[in-house]
């Protein structure tokens, strides 16, 4: 292990400013941002991307402007902005509430309470696991360590220009992709290129969303992922759908209309069950190492309590405390159950209904902070197959509700559906803020922090994130709709996870889940399985991650097929950076940065083009070309994208080389 990985920077003291309200308020500032980001990026592709090292960048950034800033204070800004964009991921579960018509929008306190009491229940089932699996393991936590590695350089001279670098690479990117986004709905250039094709009797579609935050996903996922996604693609797109669309055109229907149902009403379920079953046997291979942790961190706390002093660094919130909160959570938990349901066609079954999910919120919500914060450790908060946990959560729960309540009418249904995503939510809460707690408390560690103060921060942060994100998903909703939803038009947000757990709770309770086409997802599950589990023991370099490759599968091609190609430009970046020499590191985490922004100025600008939607009332208010010109933007997009991709790359590469940090390092050389 090395040097700067293995002791803090420095030991926390009562000297040295921490948990300020300064580092607070600008914590929550880049909440703001990033969380609302976040969510709709979320909505649109399925995926979400980690703040904790742009906002660790913009922390450094401002807070050198006074004196007495410490690298720990820094620590608590990123820890606050972290914590609240994760939670935005719980939009992987909750529209399912709208697409299936039980909401019509987002009830502001409602939201709220289910996305605050998820995350702090997440706060605290992943407290007693920081001896376990961050001080007391050798999980590597790669974003952990690289945002500790940031917030050190930039207590440097050095740093204090990589710094301003790192600021200008993320509002470029930024600049840039917002930039594009615009030209796109001033229909001046197109964003996507599309096609349907006959395979023999059978066919396919071709698709790809010309979005410069997917590059950036891709360069933040990395090749590993990027493969598995695009081998995902393949065996949905190039093998399935002709195979489930062969003989259906003989009678002459749209070709178009028979491919998309194909791919929405069988092969998305097939990839469903891939995913299923991966994220089952991760929960399998991890279990083990979980446990072993847990019983070291016992050992530990059992010494301490026999006297044993406490370095400050390692002070946790108390587990009397700990625990005393799960448990009071618990009564808003059960009277959110019971307000759910009350007037409802399954009032008569609350009872053993609220009592059940209470039980399965306790103990899912302890086994899945394990698993989620055990995951993150090893790949990193952004390639964590949260989503995958999502899945086998609502599955669980409706199968649980459907064993507590017996059948059920037509009418029964509908509500039985919602109150098991309602429940789920609250689940996923706990899963998302566990994929990131320990991460921070990770980058903590290595820079001397106190632990209770970073926990004390992560609630915090959770309150900002569960105050921002009701009103984002209101106006994604209002403006856009999601696709499925009732009223739901052309450019509705797919919000794949949401509209597959939907479908998932619909089908069990419903009795209408096609139990086949999900057992042929999970045999080809299991071959990747196989073949990932090949590859780990013959190759130090290749695998095949089994839960990227069932998103693959999952996911419409439109949206998968540019990440593996930023997976592929983002190694490309990382090459030169190597082969150039000086900094390495650094001339990476510019690659990091410029891609992060790319995501941040999309993302912002759909934010901002839904308000405008949203006042509005037409979509097509920033239109100043008319269909006439569609031919000519196809094109003209495509190579606008183009160039766009190739002068970032090359405008970062010039400000890695430039940079004074890099300068000095390659002096030193």
């Amino acid at each position: 292990m090395s040097e700067s990985t293995s002791a803090p920077a420095r030991p926390a003291g009562p000297g040295i400013r921490e948990l300020t309200i300064r580092a607070i308020v600008l914590g929550g500032l880049i909440t703001l941002v990033f969380t609302a980001a976040n969510a709709y990026i979320g909505l649109k592709v399925g995926l979400t991307f980690a703040t904790a090292i742009p906002a660790a960048v913009i922390s450094m950034a401002v807070l050198r402007a006074f004196s007495d800033h410490s690298i720990v204070e820094n620590n608590i800004v990123q820890t606050v902005a972290s914590a609240a964009g994760t939670l935005s991921a719980i939009i992987f579960v909750i529209p399912g509430l709208v697409m299936i018509g039980w909401w019509v929008g987002f009830p502001y306190w409602t939201t709220l309470a289910v996305c605050a009491v998820g995350g702090v229940l997440g706060v605290m089932y992943s407290i007693p696991l920081r001896r376990a699996l961050v001080t007391g393991s050798d999980l590597p936590y790669p974003e952990g360590v690289a945002a500790a590695e940031v917030l050190k350089v930039g207590e440097t001279s050095e740093g204090a220009q990589s710094n301003k670098a790192g600021l200008w690479t993320i509002l470029i990117g930024t600049v840039a992709s917002a930039l594009f986004a615009l030209l796109a709905k001033m229909r001046l250039v197109s964003d996507s290129l599309s096609a349907v094709y006959k395979i023999g009797t059978g066919g396919s579609m071709f698709g790809a969303s010309l979005s410069l935050a997917l590059i950036g996903i891709g360069h933040l996922v990395g090749i590993t992922v990027g493969i598995a996604m695009l081998v995902g693609l393949v065996i949905s797109f190039v093998v399935l759908l002709p195979i489930r669309t062969w003989g259906d055109f003989t009678n002459g229907p749209a070709i178009g209309d028979v491919i998309s149902s194909a791919f929405s009403g069988e092969v998305r379920l097939i990839g469903a069950g891939a995913i299923a079953i991966a994220a089952i046997w991760t929960l399998v291979k991890i279990m083990g190492p979980i446990i072993t942790g847990i019983r070291n961190s016992m050992t530990s706390m059992r010494s301490r309590q026999a006297g044993v002093t406490v370095d400050i660094t390692e002070r946790d919130i108390p587990i009397t405390y700990v625990g005393g909160t799960v448990l009071v959570l618990m009564i808003p938990i059960g009277f959110m159950l019971w307000d759910f349901v009350q007037d409802t066609s399954i009032a008569h079954s609350s009872a053993a209904l609220i009592i059940t999910m209470i039980v399965f919120v306790i103990i899912a919500g302890l086994l899945i902070a394990a698993v989620c914060g055990y995951m993150a450790g090893l790949i990193g908060s952004s390639n964590s197959p949260i989503s995958g946990v999502g899945i086998l959560v609502v599955l669980i729960a409706a199968i649980l509700v459907k064993l507590v309540f017996g059948s059920s009418d037509d009418d029964q249904t509908l509500p039985l559906v919602a109150f098991t995503l309602f429940t789920a939510s609250i689940v996923f809460g706990i899963a998302t803020i566990s994929n990131d707690n320990l991460q921070d408390l990770k980058t903590g560690q290595l820079v001397g922090a106190t632990p209770w103060k970073q926990q004390v921060a992560l609630i915090i942060g959770v309150m900002f994130g569960a105050a921002i994100i009701p009103p984002v998903l209101g106006l994604m909703s209002n403006a856009f709709g999601f696709a499925g939803a009732p009223g739901a038009g052309e450019d509705a947000l797919a919000a794949p996870q949401a509209r597959l757990m939907s479908d998932l709770a619909t089908g069990v309770l419903g009795g209408s889940l096609d139990w086949g086409l999900l057992g042929i997802g999970a045999l080809i599950g299991v071959g990747v399985i196989i073949v990932d589990e090949v590859l780990g023991k013959t190759s130090s370099r290749l695998r095949l991650p089994p839960l990227a490759v069932g998103m693959g599968m999952y996911l419409p091609m439109s949206l998968t097929l540019i990440i593996p190609i930023g997976a592929f430009l983002g190694v490309g970046y990382n090459k030169w950076a190597e082969r150039s020499g000086g900094n390495v590191e650094h001339k990476k985490r510019i690659g990091v940065l410029m891609a992060t922004g790319l995501i941040v100025g999309e993302s912002l600008f759909g934010v901002v083009f839904a308000g405008i939607v949203a006042i509005s009332g037409r979509d097509d208010t920033l239109n100043v070309v008319g269909e006439s010109f569609d031919d000519y933007a196809k094109w003209l997009g495509l190579a606008v994208f183009i160039l766009f991709v190739v002068g970032l790359y090359r405008w970062a590469q010039r400000i890695a080389d430039t940079d004074p940090e890099s300068k000095d390092t390659q002096a030193k050389v």
